[in-house]
């Protein structure tokens, strides 16, 4: 989950590359560093983020045309300045950064002691660069030839960078199940876990299979497979914008993302949805219509906040493609023997199409024949390119770490799916199919009207900003929206907090409740509206909390409920889209007022690439 940053060119390196770490800070933070070739081969890292790094440097000689940087999240080692990367062969010829996990590095360590390599950290990564060393002192070869045949030799993942102070204007990379993007500029070259240090300099990009190696040798791009086979790269042309990574006058990327989901939903409706002429369009659908329509079954495969996206999903499909669907967790699915039939279909979500286990789940579903949907917001990413089809969400780049835009685009785009199919099969009314695409058309209106109450709920931030745990309950297509609000209130402002099925309650959650448990229903007008009602009475008898989201107008709740945020009124299968709005809100101001990091909270990173 590491962000890593190269730089061969003319300019001088240290700035770009710094700038290049603060944007891929999402990545991981607990500690930064830099490689610089100018004459010497020097590394200067520091515990902390990207700025203590660049405060380090104010005094030290950051000369040279060549270098790479790394932001850290920690998985072998504990962040210190010493497990930084850039990691020092033992000669201090060679330093690499390195994304991933080497799963094998132990083994290899004891190899590399007995023969008197001496370690000065305690992570993978030092173990890879002094093993890719020791290869090319023994068989007397270039270091893409050592690379090469390390990889051979290596368990796990990476996208590795390799610099050497005897090949001042070479850099060689690698990659296996962690992004690397390569941009492609006037006399320079960059190299990037994705493409926001990029684009400020070029549009035009390669993105780098499993298995491939980059050569970057006095101004020419080489890519080959580990099997020493050459590549013809296809160059992609960058769509994003550069204001898309910057904070445009928000606080902090969470509020900026939060108020862009208007924007996002209305950019990933468009061209796909036209009331007008009673028509849904999903160019990756149609690719696999006859498949979608004909499934038995449908397994979703997620991570995270993508999981509680796909359990929304499974009561659109459900309801109105009539499908069975069963949601799965990633990191589970890939370590059961599933039963996955030749001809079943998999849909992946993941927002930055990079997710470890997500991708893993993916090669066994293919294994056994599955026919895999990706949805996913990162064009190029690794997902996009696993799956038989897919679509992807438009929302453009999502730096904050805990998700909200790509929640309410990835259902956007499977509430499309499921009507597809559902027109296709039959099982819904030519009237209801056109009032739902009239009233998805009005979703980007109803969320800038959800947004509106933001004032309201910062002052009700205020007031539970000290609670020590949350409940959150919903019920139908609000139940994976409580599970979702709770899990924003937990990953940022670092509250204790459960969401739960509204009915499950009184199967055991009650005990919890007294006059410091705030609880926050999802209380909107639908087919459960009754329900919710007397789970909001039995909470208020036992002198809970309650904060309810409710549909404008209802005055009924409002009477019972200690603080209402009203969202305006939407048919049931889209209220998860509006409804999640306020509870994003709510989280965000929370953990503000606790002094909680919202862009980067502790032991998070956006992108999970590791296990």
């Amino acid at each position: 989950m590491c962000g890593i940053v190269a730089y061969i060119g003319n300019r001088e390196a240290c700035p770009i590359i710094i700038k290049g770490l603060k944007r891929l800070e999402y990545r991981g933070y607990d500690s930064a560093g830099i490689a610089l070739v100018n004459g010497n081969l020097n590394v200067y890292k520091q515990k902390g983020k990207v700025s203590d790094l660049e405060e380090f440097l104010a005094d030290k000689n950051t000369s040279g045309t060549v270098g790479m940087g790394h932001t850290r999240w920690a998985t072998h080692g504990e962040p210190n300045n010493t497990n930084a990367h850039p990691h020092y062969s033992q000669s201090g010829n060679l330093a690499i950064i390195h994304n991933g996990i080497i799963e094998n590095y132990e083994s290899l360590k004891k190899e590399l002691l007995k023969r008197g390599y001496v370690f000065k950290s305690d992570t993978d990564s030092e173990v890879f660069i002094h093993f890719i060393e020791d290869i090319q002192k023994n068989n007397q070869c270039t270091i893409e030839e050592a690379v090469r045949l390390a990889l051979h030799e290596v368990i796990g993942a990476y996208a590795i960078v390799i610099i050497s102070k005897d090949n001042p204007r070479k850099l060689v990379a690698a990659r296996k199940g962690s992004p690397l993007v390569v941009g492609i500029g006037k006399d320079e070259f960059l190299l990037a876990s994705d493409a926001t240090p990029i684009i400020e300099y070029t549009r035009d990009v390669v993105y780098i299979n499993d298995y491939e190696i980059v050569t970057i040798d006095d101004g020419k791009l080489t890519v080959k497979t580990i099997e020493d086979v050459l590549q013809s790269p296809y160059v992609h042309k960058l769509e994003m914008e550069l204001e898309s990574i910057e904070k445009g006058g928000f606080d902090h990327f969470m509020l900026k993302e939060i108020f862009e989901q208007p924007k996002s939903i209305r950019d990933t409706l468009r061209g796909r949805v036209k009331s007008e002429i009673n028509r849904v369009m999903l160019g990756g659908v149609r690719d696999l219509e006859d498949t979608l329509v004909n499934a038995d079954r449908i397994i979703i495969i997620a991570c995270g906040t993508s999981w509680h996206a796909g359990l929304v999903a499974e009561y659109m499909f459900e309801e109105y493609a009539r499908i069975p669907v069963e949601v799965e967790y990633a990191s589970e699915f890939r370590y059961r023997n599933p039963v996955i039939k030749e001809g079943d279909v998999v849909i992946a979500i993941s927002q930055s199409g990079e997710t470890a286990d997500t991708l893993a789940a993916i090669e066994l579903a293919k294994s056994k024949g599955a026919i895999i949907f990706g949805v996913c917001n990162v064009v190029g990413s690794s997902i996009a390119r696993a799956t038989n089809a897919g679509a992807y969400t438009h929302a453009g780049p999502e730096i904050g770490v805990a998700s909200t835009k790509a929640f309410t685009a990835q259902i956007t785009v499977l509430l499309m799916m499921a009507l597809i199919i559902a027109k296709r099969k039959g099982t819904v009314s030519d009237s209801k199919y056109r009032q739902l695409l009239i009233e998805i058309e009005k979703l980007p209106e109803k969320v800038e009207e959800a947004l509106t109450e933001a004032d309201k709920i910062k002052y009700i931030a205020s007031l539970f900003k000290d609670a020590k745990n949350f409940l959150y309950l919903g019920r139908g297509y609000n139940f994976p929206v409580a599970l979702e609000g709770a899990l924003k209130l937990k990953e940022i402002s670092y509250i204790h907090a459960e969401g739960y099925p509204a009915a499950e309650m009184k199967h055991g959650p009650i005990a919890l409740i007294d006059e410091e448990m705030p609880v926050v229903f999802i209380a909107t007008k639908d087919s459960t509206y009754d329900k919710i009602v007397s789970n909001i009475q039995e909470v208020r008898a036992r002198r809970g909390r309650v904060i309810a989201i409710v549909t404008k107008g209802d005055d009924y709740i409002k009477e019972m409920a200690e603080f209402v945020i009203e969202v305006p009124s939407t048919p049931e299968v889209l209220v998860p889209i509006v409804a999640v709005v306020p509870l994003q809100i709510l989280a965000y101001h929370i953990a503000v007022m606790r002094g909680c990091n919202v862009d980067q909270p502790r032991n998070l990173a956006k992108s999970v690439t590791v296990e």
